[in-house]
């Protein structure tokens, strides 16, 4: 065992020798490269000569381990130091591990849209009051969007200056447009409740994309996103849908949230009304009432056009522009600022 430690550390010191000698004389990349793969490398000299520690006493171990791991080090810094003079100097590959990446100059991570996350955390607050979500087209037929709607052929809302037509109203029986809101799911939910049997009860939520033709302004844009409710049942009153658009409001926007109803018309519920929230926009100005969207009981002509009986199930339903409430909760101050996509703008959201 004497003789095997002896032969061990020989052998270690003639490879430190051998491996420095030769190194002096690569002239090049290539020689270096052929110089590495004999002494470093996984089939070189430095890993056979470590094949001698079997042979190796117990108690020499860490003593030959000990000079092993010296001449390694010994032969990778000749190693890094031809490198750095191949490669014009001193100054330098010398002392880097090619290994590792490189360093970049730090960047600011992605993130959702404001929109996008407003649109999740909403969806999120009505899941927990039992709300399931519904979608549907955004090119829609003027029976979905106004006639079941209990939206006369004469209103106001159905003039073509007030809608991105498709087809010509005039001539088309029933005319395609983009849907001017997403009381369009709620037309087309009851009417697949019905149809394959599961309802009613029917308890949904419809966000999405809407159009009209709006002067783009602080508070208006041609598109833009709307958050429908809809739910129906029996016995379903209007002061459930108070209690459910004021437990909305808290869970959003906290428990001093300020909210009013105010009475109003819409050709699809009845009775309707208006729901404002008490919001600030600038941090300089105090809050003020804003109008976030229409409410009211589903209108029984819109049930009966569905095929639910209004005699026995009732309903309630709303909707809120998502642009309002994210300005609410964000005091966004011009709606414009959601899709200027300015980065400045975003990196604070």
């Amino acid at each position: 065992m004497i003789r095997a430690m002896s032969d061990f550390m020989q052998t270690l010191d003639d490879l430190e020798r051998s491996g420095l000698a030769l190194i002096g004389l690569v002239k090049d990349a290539d020689g270096l490269e052929a110089w590495r793969v004999s002494y470093l490398g996984t089939k070189g000299q430095l890993k056979a000569a470590m094949g001698g520690m079997k042979d190796v006493a117990k108690e020499d171990k860490p003593a030959a381990g000990a000079k092993a791991n010296a001449v390694k080090q010994s032969l990778e810094a000749a190693f890094e130091a031809k490198q750095g003079e191949l490669s014009g100097g001193s100054a330098g590959l010398s002392g880097i591990d090619l290994t590792e990446p490189g360093l970049i100059e730090a960047r600011a991570l992605g993130r959702q849209h404001i929109i996008t996350r407003v649109r999740d955390e909403l969806v999120e607050v009505c899941a927990r009051l039992g709300f399931d979500v519904a979608e549907g087209p955004e090119l829609e037929d003027d029976e979905h969007n106004f006639v079941k709607l209990n939206i006369p052929a004469d209103h106001p809302a159905r003039d073509p200056i007030d809608n991105f037509y498709v087809d010509d109203p005039a001539k088309a029986e029933r005319p395609r447009m983009l849907r001017s809101q997403t009381s369009t799911v709620q037309i087309r939910t009851m009417e697949k409740a019905v149809r394959e049997g599961w309802g009613p009860p029917i308890k949904v939520i419809s966000p999405g994309r809407v159009y009209r033709p709006d002067t783009v302004d602080a508070t208006h844009s041609f598109m833009f996103h709307q958050l429908e409710g809809l739910y129906i049942d029996r016995g379903v009153s209007m002061s459930d849908l108070k209690s459910t658009l004021l437990q909305f409001a808290r869970a959003y926007f906290g428990e001093d949230a300020e909210v009013r109803l105010r009475p109003s018309f819409f050709p699809f519920t009845e009775p309707s009304a208006e729901f404002d929230m008490k919001i600030s926009l600038r941090p300089d100005k105090p809050a003020s009432w804003v109008e976030l969207g229409g409410c009211g009981m589903v209108d029984p002509n819109v049930l009966a056009a569905c095929g639910i009986d209004p005699e026995v199930w009732t309903g309630f339903a709303w909707g809120f522009g998502i642009e309002r409430l994210a300005m609410g909760k964000y005091g966004i101050p011009d709606i414009r600022m959601l899709f200027e996509n300015d980065v400045r703008f975003l990196s604070q959201l």
